[in-house]
């Protein structure tokens, strides 16, 4: 690790994991491995504090006596005299607010670089672009988020860039596109979106990288403390900032995260087509960061009884989890995981109106389009598009995503209270009221809450053959 002004940058990533343990705590989130070097202070030992301190505690390139991180709002820089022209120079080109952002997320995904942009799909966009030369090839999987998916099929072609499509699972796939095909990039979610496929990530690397590939696995569903994709072999992590990270449904933001030399490639071509973020943006995904370890902790804990619950419901017909063992990856993300998120998706027995109706009755969660943030609990219907657009329907069905399927996001409530509401939505017949909040709402709480499993019983159900808690 070597300093650079007060911005801290990992020297070198495997040198940095060598011989160190990965450990995690009872509540499944990840505490060291690449995130932290030998020579990092010891309170920078646990991915918590480290989201916490990273890029300010040992010093930040803003001098001031706050405590917290200032936004610092301006479009270029003035300097004295020449010889000591700003780094930056223009605001396209960074921000020191974003600085400290960037820094965080470096330290926890163990890279030696990191760029934060405008949103996920921008960091995507710019990063295709910048590694992927005219008339490349790439590689990427079918579940996938469904704007990167039109994105490579509809855009890169017109650059000459050619893909190839694969299941996330079929590592044969893979070898036969490698070896047909000189491809300059396999690109993967893990977990996907939506149906939380997960990919072996360290055997993908090792197959891309005996052909030259690079690898770039987008870890927005797993986040930076259940995942360490770049110690697992990948090449470039990305996140939608706007999720987890950030947390709190206020803020855009996209970022990728690497080795210096990547990074500074795309850095190269972003400070020309633009998309930087705001900094007051950044200002929130640093304020974000802080409580993401603690987020992260009660979500995995809560989305894993949850989905035990909706499993056994009879009017669930299939729950999407990595962490139940019924999931076709669960031991791939048992082994590279050390928890499984906050998003469990689920089919219900009916047609997609008594989905909608189910989704409708639900009293705490926001129906939105996207889980901007993880503080609240939430849900989607992503097939609701397949109504009045024949593109989703025709991509649902390829990865044979059935129309009453939907995807909740827990947030940081009472596992109890969402697990009875879940339950008791799937019973409602009626029309839902119009206040998504309703004190006199006609609920049979209690008799919902006694289908939950208590923590201690959760538990004891974690610890069976079969049966494993992350």
């Amino acid at each position: 690790m070597w300093y650079h002004g007060n911005l801290i940058h990992v020297e070198d990533s495997a040198a940095a994991v060598g011989g160190g343990d990965v450990s995690c705590n009872l509540n499944g989130v990840q505490l060291s491995g690449l995130a932290v070097s030998k020579k990092t202070a010891d309170f920078l030992s646990f991915d918590g504090s480290v989201g916490v301190y990273a890029g300010e505690r040992l010093g930040r390139g803003i001098v001031t006596d706050a405590v917290t991180t200032p936004v610092v709002n301006t479009s270029a820089y003035f300097f004295k005299k020449t010889s000591e022209l700003f780094d930056f120079k223009y605001g396209r080109y960074g921000n020191p607010t974003t600085v400290v952002a960037e820094e965080k997320i470096s330290a926890l995904e163990g890279a030696e670089s990191t760029l934060l942009m405008a949103s996920g799909m921008c960091a995507s966009i710019v990063m295709f672009m910048a590694l992927v030369p005219a008339g490349g090839h790439i590689v990427a999987t079918t579940v996938c988020y469904r704007k990167s998916r039109i994105f490579i099929e509809t855009v890169l072609p017109k650059m000459g860039i050619e893909a190839t499509i694969i299941d996330p699972a079929d590592v044969d796939a893979l070898e036969h596109a490698l070896d047909k095909n000189e491809v300059t990039l396999f690109f993967t979610e893990s977990p996907t979106n939506p149906l939380l496929r997960c990919v072996d990530i360290e055997l993908v690397s090792k197959l891309c990288h005996s052909k030259g590939t690079l690898v770039c696995v987008d870890g927005t569903f797993a986040t930076p403390l259940n995942q360490k994709a770049l110690a697992l072999g990948a090449d470039i992590v990305l996140h939608s900032a706007t999720k987890y990270i950030t947390g709190h449904n206020d803020a855009l933001g996209g970022c990728i995260s690497g080795s210096e030399k990547l990074i500074s490639t795309v850095r190269t071509l972003h400070n020309i087509l633009g998309g930087a973020l705001n900094p007051n943006a950044a200002y929130l995904i640093i304020r974000g960061m802080k409580t993401l370890h603690l987020r992260v902790q009660q979500q995995n804990t809560t989305a894993l009884r949850m989905a035990k619950l909706l499993e056994g419901h009879p009017k669930v017909t299939q729950v999407y989890c990595p962490g139940l063992v019924s999931h076709p990856e669960h031991y791939v993300a048992k082994q590279q995981m050390t928890g499984f998120g906050g998003v469990d998706s689920f089919e219900i027995d009916g047609d997609l109106m008594k989905t909608a109706k189910f989704i409708d009755a639900l009293k705490i969660p926001c129906i939105a389009p996207s889980f901007g943030g993880s503080v609240k609990t939430g849900t989607a219907l992503p097939n609701m598009g397949c109504a009045w657009e024949e593109a989703v329907a025709v991509e649902a069905a390829e990865v044979n995503m059935k129309m009453e399927f939907n995807e909740p996001l827990v947030g940081v409530d009472d596992p109890k209270t969402i697990g009875a509401l879940l339950v008791a939505a799937t019973e409602t017949e009626d029309a839902p009221k119009e206040n998504p909040v309703d004190g006199d709402a006609e609920l049979n709480v209690e008799t919902a809450k006694a289908r939950l499993p208590s923590a201690g019983e959760a538990e004891s159900l974690n610890s069976q053959p079969g049966s494993d808690t992350m």
